[in-house]
């Protein structure tokens, strides 16, 4: 099973305030970008002023991008993307609220045919790296 809608990011605005201001964190399977909300977050975007107004300890909510670099097939995206949710998922717990999580799948999770357990420990990897478990923030 999946990530409930509370903890997910959807948004368009969210994902960008995310690539635009988080921190950056690689793998070889993938990139995790994260921000720490705040009371209220404005951008500066085009000229245009932007503002997105978050909780602190409002839920951790997580994006997951996967282009068609990655894989040609839907199917095989999906899977992936199934699959990084339940590791997210096993995680949740764990992560400290107020986050916004973007994950970026890199083409070479699909060439090595994954599964969830590789996914939970290298996405454990990389929130230990950004200081989002509890504990390391």
């Amino acid at each position: 099973m999946g990530l409930s809608k509370v903890n997910r990011l959807s948004s368009r605005e969210d994902f960008r305030a995310v690539f635009r201001a988080g921190i950056r964190r690689n793998s070889d399977r993938m990139t995790l970008r994260a921000l720490r909300m705040q009371n209220a977050t404005t951008s500066v975007a085009d000229g245009k002023l932007a503002t997105a107004t978050h909780k602190v300890g409002a839920p951790t909510r997580i994006g997951i991008s996967i282009s068609t670099k990655v894989s040609k097939k839907a199917v095989v995206r999906n899977r992936i993307k199934r699959q990084l949710r339940v590791a997210f998922r096993c995680l949740l717990p764990r992560i400290s609220p107020g986050w916004l999580l973007v994950v970026i799948v890199h083409p070479s999770a699909a060439r090595q045919e994954c599964v969830t357990k590789q996914f939970l420990q290298e996405l454990e990897q990389l929130l230990v790296a950004a200081e989002v478990l509890n504990g390391n923030s």
